[in-house]
């Protein structure tokens, strides 16, 4: 890592921090956290016993001005974790979820131009939300980008998007990072927010940048008890307590699962390669996955005793489809995806079984959804 030996990582105390922290400390790199241990996140407010001696700690909000300058101070890069998840609970906490994904990274983007620092590169964790609905294929047009499905389209379950030029049927296929962003929700539209702001102060400051978009992380370490985010741990969580599992639309949505090795993987080359800088990359396994087959993955992990249930329920802001393009982190950054998902699945589950059993606050969630009419 060139030049790059010491590192803060915003909200490193949490899922992907913390795999990054001990990756990057085999490594021998300084590394130091502000985080702080959001009760919907962290059941445990306190760093794990192994770690504890081995980083730098700020415990602050990432929209504390003083605490992000005592953060930035002597350190060479900044990996910008720290965020608000979750697309429902982003469509009733909007000042919220802008507070602390757009206007935080303003903030520090501000310390930045106003004081003398050491920075030499951001990799910005953002998100695949911000494309929307995903790359399409049209016999007529070819490649198409539909715009997010309307109320009236859920409720009519029609599930599928359709071309938007001839409005026949359309394919979905892997989404470049050229795709025009197209935001369905509060939570997508800060992160695109949060792309730009990084994007313009680095050219403008300096400071190389890189901009991950990551897809749906997973693996052992990542929260349990967040009912908002986190389909696996919210699945898993009602397997073990033999309660139903919920499926929305036909069940036939589909995402694209990246276990978080590699994910830290993509970090580590964002921050060590200069081909990286002012570029913007897909981070995910590039193949999509149904949330029916999912759900059936961990009942069969669990051995569990209940079987997937599809609701036709809907919940507005959701995608139908969306999926990676690989070729320009493979090509750049010689970023290959190395956990398959059954390998995955499989140390997800181990370990899920190894924790104690949370309380399932998804019916909760959810009424919570209906009763402000953002769910059927």
């Amino acid at each position: 890592m060139k030049h790059i030996m010491n590192i803060l990582i915003t909200g490193g105390a949490g899922f992907i921090g913390q795999n990054l922290v001990y990756s990057l400390r085999k490594q021998g790199f300084g590394i130091r956290i502000l985080d702080n241990f959001s009760p919907q996140i962290h059941v445990t407010q306190s760093l794990p016993a192994d770690l504890v001696d081995q980083v730098e700690l700020i415990r602050a909000d990432v929209r504390d001005r003083d605490a992000l300058e005592q953060a930035l101070a002597g350190v060479d890069g900044v990996v910008h974790l720290a965020t608000e998840t979750g697309t429902a609970q982003s469509m009733y906490q909007i000042a919220h979820y802008n507070n602390v994904n757009s206007q935080a990274t303003a903030q520090l983007l501000d310390v930045l131009a106003n004081a003398p620092h050491s920075i030499k590169k951001i990799v910005l964790a953002s998100s695949r939300s911000i494309y929307g609905e995903g790359a399409y294929n049209c016999e007529t047009h070819g490649l198409v980008y539909p715009g997010a499905r309307s109320a009236a389209q859920l409720k009519s379950h029609q599930w599928d998007p359709v071309c938007p030029q001839c409005g026949a049927s359309i394919v979905a296929v892997p989404t470049p990072e050229a795709a025009r962003p197209s935001p369905a929700s509060i939570y997508a539209a800060t992160k695109y927010a949060q792309e730009d702001l990084i994007r313009i102060a680095g050219d403008s400051l300096g400071i190389g940048t890189a901009i991950l978009r990551f897809q749906n992380v997973y693996g052992a370490g990542q929260s349990l008890n967040n009912p908002y985010t986190g389909i696996l741990s919210i699945f898993s969580t009602r397997i073990r307590r033999g309660m139903s599992l919920p499926i929305f639309e036909d069940g036939q949505e589909s995402r694209d699962f990246v276990h978080v090795s590699d994910v830290v993987q993509a970090i580590e080359l964002a921050l060590q390669t200069d081909a990286a800088n002012g570029g913007t990359f897909n981070v995910g396994a590039g193949e999509p996955t149904s949330v029916l087959e999912i759900a059936n993955m961990l009942v069969d992990a669990f051995d569990g005793k209940v079987r997937p249930e599809v609701t036709g329920q809907y919940r507005l802001g959701d995608i139908r489809h969306c999926y990676a393009d690989l070729t320009q982190i493979r090509s750049k950054l010689r970023f290959e995806p190395k956990m398959s998902l059954k390998s995955g699945m499989e140390e997800f589950a181990s370990w899920v079984l190894s924790q104690p059993l949370p309380e399932d606050g998804l019916d909760k969630a959810n009424e919570e959804l209906k009763k402000r009419k953002m769910m059927s």
